[in-house]
């Protein structure tokens, strides 16, 4: 079980947007550093993008997640002849 540093609360804007609070004393959150957003059914994770592991990757790249992008007319239509 990982240790909870910080709780915050934070609105939703009416753009679905939310301002996050200073979290750079974190580590992996410094300031021009990329983060990954890994949405679930019921909550969100922003993780430092250095800190996805390989098995983390293969997930999300899964089938799935991946179908949204690819399972378009256009996509069906670059591999109809292979």
């Amino acid at each position: 079980m990982q240790e909870i540093k910080e709780i915050k609360t934070v609105k939703i804007t009416d753009k679905g947007q939310i301002c996050i609070p200073n979290i750079a004393r974190l580590n992996g959150f410094k300031e021009g550093s990329k983060v990954s957003i890994i949405v679930y059914s019921n909550k969100i994770e922003l993780r430092p993008l250095s800190k996805i592991s390989t098995v983390m990757a293969a997930m999300l790249a899964s089938e799935k997640v991946l179908a949204r992008e690819w399972n378009t007319k256009e996509e069906d239509e670059a591999w109809k002849d292979l």
